[in-house]
């Protein structure tokens, strides 16, 4: 503040002395009249000389710098790879000439007068720049940003900033104009190549401060059905073989929360470092290779149960929690590596080494490895039939107790099967396909005792709507609504069964398009008459049969099945048996999705 006072003092007095000195018509006529006032006028033009050199020799020097450390950096890429070369010394010789050739070329302008607006403006721009930088930096709460300027506040920034930019449209309006142009064109460029870089972004810092604003704005005590989504947390063992599912939640999560969870077993008392902080870094890379707006949450539990309760009640922030967890089947399909399916390896085309390792190896990488592996996830094995979810110590009880620990929970399960198979790029070359809904409990008859004391206000209980929910949705993605289409069955059976038109008069109620077909299923022979807590094996397998065959008979240009998921048993000894049903009833159905809701999603 001192130097500025003194400087601002030095100047103020040389105006007054030369005001009361020298002739008004010799001001107003003459930039060189200093020249006819010295005591020996070529000392003037010797300090202009000198002192001009001096600037111009700075700016040329300073500009060359930082063009060199764009090129470095490549800001724009290999526009300006050839600047990054320098003598043995460091010395930038290529963006010296470089900054020399621009300069000449903004001297054949013209004269002063002409080149002075162009480089006031850009001074201005760049004091403008510094403002909204540190203006950013202020409402952004950075707490690493302490400014030592005494006065300095927010609104020093803003009247700053305006001052600058009233500044430039005074001096010269087209040339501000034009500028700004050209300053736009290059943000949108720099975002466009998007490049890497370790010096940090502010729009990161103000990002944070208005989500974690906002987040607490989201009241979950006012959450209205409405606006209800589903917000997605989707169990993954090994990405390597969900590629397909994992782009199809980001398809039905219709700009909700979606969560990727994994869980690790092991305690981290056991082990010397924890080893899922380097894993974390190649889930995000997973993320962005297959192109999904998904969250990642690792967590390290004694048990894949444990783990993924952990993960139901912590994963989200606020009123973002998920609401909806998914889970692959439990059964003994082979796996298959859905990144050659999907051509995830092509993608990576960083000069990266993608790597294929046992499960150990994956699961606990070198620090050396974490900096430059994208793709560290285990090949797809099928040994002894695991699954993505089946592993040595992972038993059918687990599975299905994480399914009720969910229910328990108030949380909406789905089950996926078979979506390794499905193939959206010849659904998309031969159009239209249909997304089957089946809002039909087919195992009702098999499990009476688990059927709900609350009856359902219409013939479609909370799970039959939110699987038409979940459908309606798929197909209102901008990727599903261009080539498949919504096509309910209804199946009739000895309870009341809906007639077409009130079928019709619910679909315009909730407002969802779609085809309905009515159909006879006479599966029921096989236990009528039969206790359902006794059926023999015989006659339920019989049952599940004709259930699965009357599907696969109208899988006519089907890219997906909805199916009603029943609650599990009560009974621990009967997980076995419940999963077999399940599977039975969706064996070569092609994608399958197994559907349980809790939570109502449509008002009428």
């Amino acid at each position: 503040m001192a130097a500025c006072l003194i400087t601002f003092f030095v100047y103020f007095v040389f105006m007054l002395l030369i005001a009361a000195s020298t002739p008004r018509d010799l001001l107003h006529c003459s930039y060189s009249f200093l020249l006819s006032i010295n005591v020996w006028p070529p000392l003037v033009a010797i300090g202009v000389f000198f002192s001009s050199m001096s600037a111009a020799l700075s700016c040329l020097i300073g500009a060359s710098r930082i063009l060199h450390q764009l090129a470095y950096d490549d800001i724009f890429g290999a526009f300006l790879r050839p600047v990054k070369w320098t003598t043995a010394n460091g010395n930038p010789m290529v963006a010296v000439l470089l900054s020399w050739v621009l300069v000449q070329l903004t001297l054949f302008v013209g004269g002063v007068s002409e080149i002075a607006p162009i480089v006031t403006i850009f001074f201005l721009f760049s004091y403008a720049a510094v403002d909204l930088s540190c203006l950013a930096l202020e409402w952004a709460s950075a707490p690493n940003f302490r400014p030592t300027f005494k006065y300095f506040t927010w609104h020093t920034c803003v009247l700053g900033f305006i001052s600058c930019v009233v500044m430039m449209f005074l001096i010269q309006p087209m040339y501000t104009s034009v500028s700004f142009l050209a300053l736009l064109a290059l943000v949108g460029v720099i975002h466009y190549l998007s490049p890497t870089s370790a010096w940090g972004y502010i729009s990161q810092a103000l990002i944070f401060h208005q989500v974690r604003k906002y987040m607490l704005m989201l009241d979950v005590r006012k959450e209205h059905v409405k606006f209800w989504r589903p917000q997605i947390l989707l169990m993954v063992k090994n990405p390597r073989s969900c590629c397909q599912l994992v782009d199809f939640i980001n398809s039905i999560k219709k700009s909700g929360l979606y969560v990727l969870g994994h869980v690790s077993v092991g305690h981290l008392a056991d082990m010397k470092d924890d080893m899922l902080g380097p894993q974390h870094n190649h889930w995000l890379n997973f993320v962005d290779l297959i192109d999904v707006k998904a969250f990642v949450e690792l967590t390290l539990s004694g048990s894949v149960r444990e783990g993924t309760e952990h993960l139901l009640r912590l994963s989200g922030l606020g009123g973002m929690k998920p609401n909806t967890l998914v889970l692959g089947f439990y059964d003994n399909s082979p796996q298959r590596d859905t990144f050659k399916d999907m051509k995830i390896l092509d993608k990576n085309t960083t000069g990266v080494t993608n790597y294929a390792c046992d499960e150990s190896s994956a699961i606990a990488p070198s620090r050396d490895e974490a900096s430059t592996i994208t793709s560290l996830f285990f090949a797809v094995q099928n040994d002894g039939g695991s699954t993505g979810h089946r592993g040595s110590n992972f038993t059918v009880n687990e599975y299905v107790s994480i399914i009720t620990d969910a229910l328990k929970m108030n949380k909406n399960v789905c089950l996926a099967r078979y979506f390794d198979q499905m193939d959206r790029a010849q659904m998309a070359s031969d159009k239209p396909y249909y997304i089957d809904v089946w809002p039909v409990n087919l195992l009702k008859p098999l499990h009476q005792e688990n059927e709900k004391l609350d009856k359902p206000s219409s013939f479609f209980d909370t799970t039959c709507i939110f699987i038409m929910q979940m459908a309606c949705i798929l197909n209102m993605s901008q990727v599903w609504k261009k080539f498949t289409q919504l096509r309910i069955y209804v199946v009739e059976s000895d309870d009341r069964s809906p007639t077409l038109k009130e079928i019709q008069e619910f679909l315009t109620a909730v407002r969802i398009r779609a085809e309905i077909k009515l159909i006879q299923f006479d599966g029921g022979k096989h236990i009528r008459d039969l206790p359902a807590n006794n059926i023999p094996s015989a006659s339920r397998n019989a049952y599940l049969q004709s259930a699965n065959d009357m599907i696969k008979s109208r899988l006519d240009r089907t890219s997906v099945s909805f199916l009603y998921l029943p609650s599990p048993p009560s009974d621990q000894s009967q997980y076995t048996e419940y999963m077999e049903m399940m599977t039975k009833l969706s064996d070569q159905l092609g994608p399958t999705f197994f559907i349980h809701g809790i939570s109502h999603v449509i008002s009428f």
